[in-house]
């Protein structure tokens, strides 16, 4: 077995943090105090939760769950963009977590060694379907060593009043060309509407997920797709040039010029969006508890695609997938081990657990018991798909580490304080040739 030492050795851990999908700030929170229950004999949970704007809603689960079985549940929320690192350091301490986060294949290289295997466990059987299962080897070995708990979308959210005082609905918006010109207008008449198109497209660390990991899966997808492969060692940004676009539209079309992106957030962002200053907020399914919590109505939203004029445009759906995996730690007491599968269990068929995943986290959860979400931003995901459209597939999963997402992201703020061709051809270069340095890297 790789031993902790070993892991802190080769660094392959840190090669791979995750990214959440939130602003959220480290919330160091816990529910049930230390890990140990009143009862010995039941066990007890830690879990360390990956999604900081959902910490809330998991305090009051664990609450719940300790009320009603007695059986103590501790979450801690890591910081945005600092889950691997927190979790190499809990994992380092006794009473490690019991219950852990990756983001997918990659991310669950660093950690296989210590996943319990989760084949035959009645949250297992619970999945819809075993392709929402991570495998140790070939499906018929039946090691499955991390399962998904939610499906989540993303795309660009609409108010669409906003959107219709400026003259057009959503049926006018089924191209990047349409989006365009649509945006251009609006940011053309800021002035006399008294709003524009895109909130800020801040590169603060808070924010800058969504550009240099979320929007930098379209070119990754159409480029896996023209390619047919699902992930690779070297990267060739066939589709960067339609990427270029797509930026340019959020930083000239802005509530902020680009000089001022680098120091602009995520609750920048978001507030912009509330206090009606933008029709577009480029977010995901998890933003909808957020937005209506803070006043805006479900009605006056909803969400689209996210267009860069490539592939089947009258046909692309929503970007739908999961980085969100739950790995049991297999180092844990056989006693927390069966307290954490319980827990788990309670979560995805109870009422209070699937109600909470459902309304309080925005979750679609892929369980045979869910409660069906009434997040208006997961049913357009859910009619779009049900008519046919071709929903996006999450590949940021495949990037090679957090560095290459790093270098990225410094050299888009370059870029949008100043777009010329040299600040751009930096942009390719962070994208094509530190993609292959990287996954050497991360791979050696």
């Amino acid at each position: 077995m790789k031993t902790w030492r070993k892991l802190l050795a080769t660094g392959a851990a840190a090669a791979m943090l995750l990214t959440g999908c939130s602003s959220g700030t480290d919330s160091g929170s816990s529910s049930g105090g230390d890990s140990g229950s009143a009862d010995g004999s039941k066990g007890s949970v830690y879990y360390l939760n990956f999604k900081p704007e959902q910490d809330e809603a998991w305090q009051n689960l664990a609450k719940k769950y300790t009320e009603e079985t007695g059986v103590d549940v501790k979450v801690v929320t890591a910081a945005s963009g600092n889950y691997e690192t927190t979790l190499m350091s809990e994992m380092g301490k006794s009473g490690a977590p019991t219950l852990f986060q990756v983001n997918g294949p990659v991310g669950l290289k660093n950690w296989e060694e210590y996943a319990y295997n989760l084949y035959d466990t009645p949250v297992f059987k619970q999945l819809t379907s075993d392709d929402y299962a991570l495998y140790i080897g070939p499906k018929e070995d039946h090691d499955v060593a991390a399962i998904a708990y939610c499906i989540e979308s993303y795309g660009l959210i609409v108010n669409k009043k906003l959107l219709e005082k400026a003259g057009y609905t959503v049926d006018d918006i089924k191209s990047f060309d349409d989006l365009k010109k649509v945006a251009d207008d609006i940011a053309k008449r800021e002035k006399e509407l008294g709003f524009t198109a895109f909130t800020s497209a801040g590169m603060d660390s808070s924010s800058d997920w969504r550009y240099k990991t979320h929007l930098v899966n379209m070119p990754i997808y159409f480029e896996y797709q023209n390619d047919g492969i699902t992930d690779t060692d070297a990267i060739k940004g066939t589709y960067l040039p339609e990427y270029r676009k797509i930026y340019d539209l959020y930083i000239t079309d802005s509530t902020v010029p680009g000089k001022d992106l680098a120091a602009k957030t995520g609750d920048d962002s978001r507030n912009e969006f509330e206090s009606e200053k933008a029709v577009f907020y480029q977010n995901g399914s998890w933003e909808y508890t957020n937005l209506t919590n803070d006043g805006m109505k479900a009605e006056d939203l909803t969400m689209i695609p996210i267009y860069i004029g490539v592939g089947d445009e009258a046909k692309q759906g929503l970007t739908t997938g999961t980085e969100n995996y739950w790995v049991v730690n297999k180092e844990a007491s056989e006693e927390d081990i069966q307290a954490t599968l319980d827990f788990m269990d309670w979560c995805v068929t109870s009422e209070e657990g699937t109600t909470a995943m459902a309304d309080d986290m925005g979750f679609v959860i892929p369980f045979k018991d869910a409660k069906p979400s009434e997040n208006v931003f997961v049913v357009e995901d859910q009619k779009l798909t049900e008519e046919g459209y071709k929903p996006v597939s999450w590949n940021f999963t495949t990037m090679p580490s957090e560095e290459w997402k790093n270098a990225l992201g410094s050299a888009l703020t370059q870029y949008a304080a100043d777009p010329t061709d040299a600040n751009w051809k930096a942009v390719e270069e962070a994208f094509v040739d530190n993609w292959k340095t990287e996954y050497d890297l991360a791979n050696s």
